[in-house]
């Protein structure tokens, strides 16, 4: 018991003096920090445009751990990735992101894990900025049927081309055969218009007749005694 009072208790007593002061002001930092979200967040969607191809360059440099807690920043993790998310928290500053600086001295100071609320609240507001699509592997028999049904549409659209291709020709045929029919009464009308614009034969002399001749020959003949 005397072992337990004079060494014992006096290290844990020393460990909680260290650490109730610490906590006291990481607690304090929260709450200077809670005052200021506001100003924050609308500072955020003022620069929300400009922010974003910066935080997704950092997201894609990031470790795969980093990546995971972005996607669903949760206070368990914080302690876990502590040197991770100090380290994000810095590049944000990097690039002025609201309200990255004061996270970054608290982080600093006390350890990510102290100091939850803030560092939540950053991340939540970098996690507007990735897009994930989770995605769900389907179960082997609907895997199958989706196959086949893929197959079947597949065949379907052949099947469809394929009709298209022959209505196109079809349409084809049927527009030479129009052409040609064109092409003929065009040259219908070309041949009559000239054959009406060919002069008429002019008409036959009609004969001469004998009759006068014979009369002449009759006077010039004299009369026989």
């Amino acid at each position: 018991m005397g072992y337990w009072k004079e060494k014992v208790l006096p290290k844990i007593k020393k460990v909680f003096d260290k650490t109730g002061p610490k906590k006291a002001a990481a607690a304090e930092a929260c709450k200077s920090f809670d005052e200021s979200k506001d100003q924050i967040h609308k500072e955020f969607e003022e620069k929300k445009t400009v922010l974003q191809p910066k935080v997704i360059e950092i997201y894609e440099a990031s470790s795969a751990e980093i990546k995971t807690f972005i996607k669903e920043p949760k206070e368990a993790g914080l302690k876990k990735n502590s040197v991770a998310v100090h380290k994000f928290i810095e590049e944000l500053v990097k690039i002025e992101f609201p309200g990255s600086k004061p996270v970054c001295e608290a982080s600093s100071k006390f350890g990510p894990a102290l100091v939850p609320g803030p560092v939540i609240f950053i991340f939540e507001k970098v996690s507007t900025f990735i897009v994930t699509e989770e995605k769900v592997e389907p179960p082997p028999e609907a895997a199958k049927t989706e196959e086949a049904t893929s197959g079947k549409e597949k065949e379907i659209i052949v099947v469809e081309e394929e009709k298209k291709e022959e209505k196109k020709e079809e349409e084809g045929k049927k527009e030479e055969v129009v052409e040609k029919i064109e092409e003929e009464k065009i040259e219908v009308v070309a041949v009559e218009a000239e054959k009406a614009e060919a002069p008429a034969p002019a008409p036959a002399p009609a004969p001469a007749s004998t009759e006068p001749a014979a009369a002449k020959v009759e006077e010039a003949e004299p009369p026989k005694p």
